[in-house]
């Protein structure tokens, strides 16, 4: 970035599996959010579904950085990429599929621009905003995982899956990943904790879908989790 070049205030890092229902229209919507001077990151990881062939398509705009992943390597790995790339004074985390509204980006940063956090969580059950009736055991998963989390990490979460994290970009470059796939939400949340950051949690929509409809997290994920909260809190150090 040279010196002419104003930095943006939101990177928006979007990680990307075979969404080619809903990538271009997703990035139409975090276009229109009422946030000035965005940089969107499209991490695509190795789709297979045309998803590369509408990105294509889209490449070459100013506020567009897409980085291609050779093969499938998951969430937490594509995260890791589109970190790197951020020039934004924040990251915020925007999954491909429609789940969350980009509009409510101001809600998300907002503490951290009035200089009250580092890190903000957008929770899914706090608020009244509208929320998609889904999933009940998704709901007991997610509601145990977080508790378990919060045991260890002594915060009062209650959304530690939630997609919606917005960080200040120092801090969450200066964080290593190591969990490819969905194990990033426990270990980003245990280095946070341990390092003290001021983590702040505000009430989020949620336009949940189901896996007819393209969700991809299973249970599988839930136990890799387990696993993580316990080895990113009692072990793992870096």
């Amino acid at each position: 970035m040279t010196t002419s070049e104003p930095r943006p205030v939101l990177s928006v890092v979007i990680p990307c599996f075979n969404e080619a229902a809903t990538i271009a229209d997703l990035i139409a919507r975090v276009r229109e959010a009422p946030v000035e001077a965005k940089q969107i990151i499209v991490v695509d990881d190795g789709s297979t579904d045309g998803t590369r062939a509408l990105l294509a398509e889209l490449a070459g705009a100013a506020d567009l950085t897409l980085i291609l992943h050779e093969r499938n390597q998951g969430k937490g790995a594509a995260l890791a990429t589109g970190f790197r790339a951020a020039r934004g004074r924040i990251c915020i985390v925007q999954d491909a599929d429609l789940e969350y509204d980009p509009g409510e980006y101001p809600l998300v940063v907002g503490p951290i621009l009035a200089g009250k956090a580092d890190v903000v969580f957008g929770s899914r059950f706090q608020g009244a905003a509208p929320h998609r009736v889904v999933y009940f055991w998704h709901r007991v998963g997610n509601g145990f995982l977080t508790l378990l989390s919060n045991m260890f990490t002594d915060l009062n979460l209650t959304d530690m899956e939630t997609c919606y994290k917005a960080f200040r970009t120092e801090i969450i470059q200066s964080i290593p990943i190591r969990e490819k796939r969905f194990g990033f939400e426990p270990e980003i949340t245990a280095k946070l904790a341990r390092r003290r950051c001021r983590i702040y949690e505000v009430g989020i929509s949620y336009y949940g879908r189901t896996y007819e409809e393209g969700k991809k997290i299973g249970w599988k994920d839930g136990v890799r989790a387990i696993w993580c909260i316990l080895k990113y809190n009692l072990w793992a150090r870096g």
